[in-house]
């Protein structure tokens, strides 16, 4: 066992970084004691990587400061990379990357077995089947587990990704808005660089603050307005995360966005106008109707009944009742809530919004516990769900510029109706 004991100067960035830069199963105690951050780790052959992790090893990565060498079997596998690289994840069809906080890894799909591993947001891992637990597991309906090689998680707080990297493009066409094109997200994630300092009273400003890097997640969209190349020949984006706002701004990786083609607006089934969304909030699924036929049908989360202490909270219910949709957005930032309770969240792909208020169906990546109610308000939607339902719903959106407004326009609109069945 190798006891280690680090300053007090060492920020919770740092901490959060050498947690999640090591090896899992090397961890056997981690504690703060007098200010001082101690960590103990034994020296084994991990599993997953098949390296020997020494004193040496250990030393190097807190001397590089954390962030220059990799060593996390799930994460990074490149031992020295810019700043801007996309990390090296693993090779599997499908990933999940855990959404928020932490996992506890199990060597059943039951909360009571066994916990054989912890796994911390961001972390990546390859995905290799769904199950249905083995009893029900906290007051979710949801109770899917995801098996991954060390065992099982539950599936709420995992978000299934892929790594499909990108070539980059080299120019942007020209629209109203001036030179850009939309983009999507389509590796588990990618860090990125601030043009400037955060925005007060931002989602960019918090992270910051808390000491987390600055990352953007698979499935988001986001609107690049200027292509060019660092100084090491790497082509970088510029990425607005507001698309109105133009604050916050921050380069990235190019291969991390895949360009979004007007191709990929072409509507659905066009020639039929008799449509209809029905949400039902009890059973927390969506159905979108031709007529009387039922044309796709997915599971949703919409309005949360109780905030994190339990309480009821009226306010955040989805509104129940005929709604006609009024605005559509290919991406939007939304915000909202009270302190301590409230949310700012860019690149929110495929908003179709209903009701007063901004309420709106929408793709969601911090959780993946659709079936159960978790919104304050939306309908929240896997991403490929919501721009189904986007393409099919009127009224239609051009790629340029991005959005509509049919209480301006005076277009036909489809009706959204939410239900308690």
């Amino acid at each position: 066992m190798f006891p280690m004991r680090f300053s007090p100067n060492l920020n919770r960035r740092d901490i959060h970084l050498l947690l999640t830069h090591l090896p899992l199963s090397i961890i056997l105690n981690v504690r703060m004691d007098k200010g001082n951050f101690q960590l103990a780790v034994r020296n084994s052959r991990s599993a997953q990587s098949g390296s020997q992790f020494s004193r040496r090893d250990f030393l190097k990565l807190t001397a590089l400061g954390l962030g220059g060498l990799s060593l996390s079997p799930y994460l990074h596998a490149s031992p020295a990379r810019a700043a801007l690289d996309i990390p090296e994840f693993p090779k599997a069809d499908l990933l999940g990357r855990v959404a928020q906080g932490m996992a506890e890894v199990k060597s059943r799909p039951d909360l009571d077995s066994q916990t054989v591993a912890t796994l911390y947001e961001d972390t990546v891992f390859p995905w290799l089947s769904e199950v249905p637990g083995e009893k029900p597991a906290y007051v979710f309906n949801n109770q899917k587990w995801v098996k991954m090689p060390d065992g099982y998680i539950y599936g709420p707080l995992i978000q299934p990704v892929h790594n499909r990297p990108n070539q980059p493009v080299s120019s942007l066409q020209k629209t109203s808005l001036g030179p850009g094109m939309w983009v999507e997200v389509t590796v588990p994630y990618v860090d990125v660089a601030l043009q400037n300092d955060p925005s007060s009273h931002s989602w960019v400003e918090a992270r910051t603050e808390e000491g987390r890097p600055i990352r953007l997640y698979y499935g988001q969209v986001f609107w690049v307005d200027t292509i060019k190349k660092n100084k090491d020949g790497q082509v970088i984006y510029r990425v607005n995360p507001n698309f109105y706002g133009g604050v916050d701004m921050m380069w990235a990786a190019a291969e991390a966005f895949r360009p979004i083609h007007e191709d990929d607006l072409i509507p659905i089934h066009p020639e039929v106008l008799d449509k209809r969304v029905v949400v039902d909030v009890t059973y927390q699924t969506l159905v979108c109707l031709e007529g009387d036929q039922e044309v796709y049908f997915c599971r949703v989360s919409t309005g949360a009944k109780y905030n994190a202490s339990g309480e009821v909270v009226d306010n955040w219910s989805t509104p129940i009742g005929e709604h006609t949709i009024s605005r559509k957005f290919i991406s939007l930032q939304m915000s909202g809530g009270t302190t301590g309770a409230g949310y700012d969240l860019p690149g929110i792909g495929w908003v179709t919004i209903f009701a007063n208020g901004g309420v709106a169906l929408h793709s969601t990546v911090w959780h993946n516990n659709f079936g159960d109610a978790m919104s304050h308000g939306c309908v929240n939607m896997l991403p490929e769900d919501a721009k189904w339902v986007f393409r099919w719903s009127l009224p239609n959106v051009p790629y340029d510029p991005g959005m509509v407004d049919a209480t301006l326009t005076g277009q036909a609109s489809t009706k959204v109706e939410v239900i308690e069945g």
